[in-house]
């Protein structure tokens, strides 16, 4: 078995650091465009008086990247050919998304806004696959920002439990009216369409009877209500109330009450690439924290010296060796089989993942002293960022228990061992 990246994966690495020193990080540095990325990241970055949302200069910067990394190949890598993409493989994908979290903070890669110069379009392959020649239009929108559509699952009393969502769509002759209540109804301010997942049929609990609706943000009875302001900001994640909003049969997503299959496609390919983008922002915490202890001097000696400084470090150092490895072979996998068939497999990988950057994050601030505690450094940015990742996509408890069902063979699950 060979364990190292193909040629061609390495190669690809190579050429997105050329494109990133000639193209991304000058405009990095062009015109104070540093305020979004050193100190003053939040506040340069945040609409205060806009309910938090994202700035337009901000989203403008995020914009331009995009577009030069789409004039140059990289945006779309992902996405099908039919897209513009290339189709590349997961795990091309996963160590992309690992390389590009581990240069740190930076407009190459900045996961507050899922922005980087490879794209992360996980509902794009989902239109594709099941929607209509109508419903497609909104591919090249959401690749170019002109035409978003955002995703509306969450609710105030319901998240994991997507199944038992109180959002509902009665049929009137050739039209459907739905009522309900969504939260952390991401990106919605700036969309076109909202994804709506409701219940049309079945009972709380079914998988069967959820359906996904492109609901016109402009439709009559869909409200923004406001946005909720969060742990990292800006935020754009809004609470929105549908009121007897009437869309047409062509709104629907894919089939009448077979919704469930787009949100969980969604949600696994995420999955993996929330993942590796943590597994590679861990790795850039605990290199930084390792060159911090060699060049600081403490007691007449570097704290590399301290023991105290060096076994936290390693442990961390090895269990980031452990779970990159693990999810470049897991995304080796997906290329081979059906993911949903290794969704243990994959729950581990993000769980694991997503709680090591958080500790790496931490100890890092904790190696720093009091300057890592402070926004001088990028430590503070990546932990808040990351502890969201612990809940989003499914929350770590969530996915613990999807391993517990292959483990204890749960639902006719079985574990490959």
């Amino acid at each position: 078995m060979d364990f190292q990246l193909p040629a061609d994966i390495t190669a690809k690495l190579a050429e997105l650091d050329a494109f990133i020193d000639k193209e991304i990080k000058p405009l990095q540095l062009e015109n104070d465009n540093m305020r979004f990325f050193d100190h003053r990241r939040e506040y340069a970055r945040t609409d205060w008086e806009n309910d938090g949302r994202p700035r337009d200069d901000w989203r403008a910067l995020i914009t331009e990247m995009e577009r030069r990394a789409d004039k140059a190949g990289h945006l779309r890598m992902g996405l099908p050919k039919s897209c513009g993409g290339q189709a590349a493989s997961n795990l091309m994908v996963a160590a992309i998304r690992e390389h590009l979290a581990g240069k740190g903070l930076g407009l190459h890669n900045d996961l507050q806004d899922e922005s980087s110069i490879v794209g992360n379009f996980p509902i794009v392959p989902v239109i594709e696959a099941y929607g209509t020649a109508e419903q497609k239009k909104y591919i090249e929108g959401i690749i170019t920002g002109e035409m978003h559509l955002s995703f509306a699952l969450t609710e105030p009393n319901h998240g994991s439990d997507a199944t038992w969502l109180e959002t509902t769509g009665r049929k009137e002759g050739d039209h459907w009216i739905i009522n309900g209540m969504k939260r952390w109804n991401s990106q919605v301010a700036r969309a076109h369409g909202n994804l709506v997942f409701a219940r049309t049929s079945g009972k709380p609990g079914d998988a069967k009877g959820i359906t996904a609706f492109i609901v016109p943000t402009n439709a009559e009875g869909h409200k923004i209500l406001y946005n909720h302001w969060t742990f990292n900001m800006p935020s754009d994640h809004a609470e929105v109330e549908l009121k007897e909003v009437r869309v047409p049969d062509s709104a629907i997503l894919h089939k009448e009450g077979e919704g469930l299959v787009i949100a969980q496609r969604f949600v696994h390919e995420n999955r993996i690439r929330q993942a590796a983008a943590s597994a590679g922002a861990a790795r850039y915490c605990i290199q930084q924290a390792a060159k911090y202890a060699r060049e600081r001097i403490a007691f007449g000696e570097p704290l590399s010296k301290k023991q105290a400084i060096q076994f936290p470090l390693v442990e961390l150092y090895a269990e980031c060796e452990m779970v990159r490895n693990f999810i470049f072979k897991t995304a080796w996998q997906m290329d081979r089989q059906d993911a949903l068939e290794i969704s243990d497999m994959v729950s581990i990988c993000n769980f694991r993942a997503n709680r090591l950057c958080c500790e790496a994050a931490d100890r890092a601030m904790q190696t720093h002293g009091g300057i890592g505690y402070s926004r001088a450094m990028p430590f503070e940015h990546i932990y808040r960022h990351h502890r969201r990742y612990r809940i989003t996509e499914g929350s770590e408890e969530v996915q613990m228990r999807r391993v517990a069902q292959y483990l204890f063979g749960f639902g006719g699950k079985h574990a490959n061992s």
